[in-house]
């Protein structure tokens, strides 16, 4: 072999061995810093359920420090006031702990608190989605043998909630227990207020002829609310729902109208957590009309549901 043909090769391989050790040194680390950059920003971008607010059920009572804990809670769907089921049997447990001790010690208290976003709907007849979640939640503590007179319901909004990817959101309530004073008689007094209030200005649903649809605004969910407070507080106590109708037609035509007005208006506030046990529903038709039913404004004031405390 030539000297020459000796320093060809020699050239062509020092290109052979620069070019891999370029690529080993220089070349292979950037790609992999480039992939993994690429990678972190999937995970980051990319919501996952592990990013989802998770609140566990926890009740402490001050007075005595008893604590009630599990790691699960009680589940919604976003924009939804309905419980999801099944409760986990953990959770179960704390709750009968809970009813257990409510029901030895009369003067405890339990707030529940629904939590909702503003990015949620409400379609219930509460006047926030919170509101109607902590209805639910005390309606399910109910039929576990609590007693609603020792249950207060409220509603928040809380931004900071987050669900996960398929719109659920695990837990958002809160809870407290508080002691009542044996001597105070203030809540007597407001439920007294209460019922007087409810009476002499009821929730009246107006509907277009021949038909039965119901839409609350805020002024009506807030009398929805306040017949629910009055009923769990109060023994005995129901909710009538009375239908009207104009004058037009046959008498009998419109006394069975008013009366299936009365039962959509009764079937609507059942699937909102009030006990079908609780309403009666009846029909007046045309028979007590509160507008001259000669103009369409006064019959379409006619056509109407009263729904008031018995």
């Amino acid at each position: 072999m030539s000297k020459k043909t000796n320093y060809l090769l020699g050239i062509l391989l020092t290109i052979v061995f620069g070019t891999i050790l370029y690529y080993f040194f220089c070349c292979k680390p950037c790609l992999e810093a480039a992939n993994k950059e690429a990678e972190t920003k999937n995970l980051v971008t990319e919501p996952g359920v592990q990013n989802a607010t998770t609140n566990m059920f926890s009740i402490i009572d001050s007075k005595s420090s008893l604590k009630f804990n599990a790691s699960e809670n009680l589940n919604f769907k976003g924009s939804s006031f309905s419980l999801l089921e099944p409760v986990a049997e953990g959770l179960k447990s704390e709750i009968a702990r809970l009813s257990t001790y409510l029901n030895d010690n009369p003067s405890k208290m339990v707030d529940i608190t629904g939590h909702y976003t503003s990015n949620e709907k409400n379609t219930s007849a509460f006047p926030n989605l919170g509101l109607a979640r902590a209805n639910a939640v005390k309606n399910y503590f109910v039929s576990h043998g609590m007693s609603s007179k020792m249950l207060n319901t409220y509603g928040k909004l809380d931004d900071s909630l987050i669900p996960d990817a398929s719109d659920l959101y695990y837990g958002p309530l809160s809870y407290t227990i508080n002691t009542r004073d044996a001597n105070d008689s203030s809540e007597a007094d407001g439920l007294k207020v209460l019922h007087d209030e409810i009476v002499a200005n009821p929730l009246i649903l107006y509907f277009d002829t021949a038909s039965a649809s119901i839409n609350l605004n805020a002024e009506q969910r807030l009398k929805v609310a306040k017949m629910v407070r009055y009923l769990d507080k109060t023994d005995d106590s129901s909710i009538k729902s009375i239908g009207h109708s104009d004058n037009t037609g046959d008498r009998e035509t419109n006394i069975r109208l008013g009366l299936d007005r009365a039962e959509f208006a009764k079937n609507y506030l059942v699937s909102n957590g009030i006990s079908s046990t609780k309403i009666n529903s009846s029909s007046k038709g045309p028979d007590e009309p509160i507008a001259d039913n000669n103009t369409e404004e006064g019959k379409a004031k006619n056509r109407r549901v009263v729904v008031t405390l018995n």
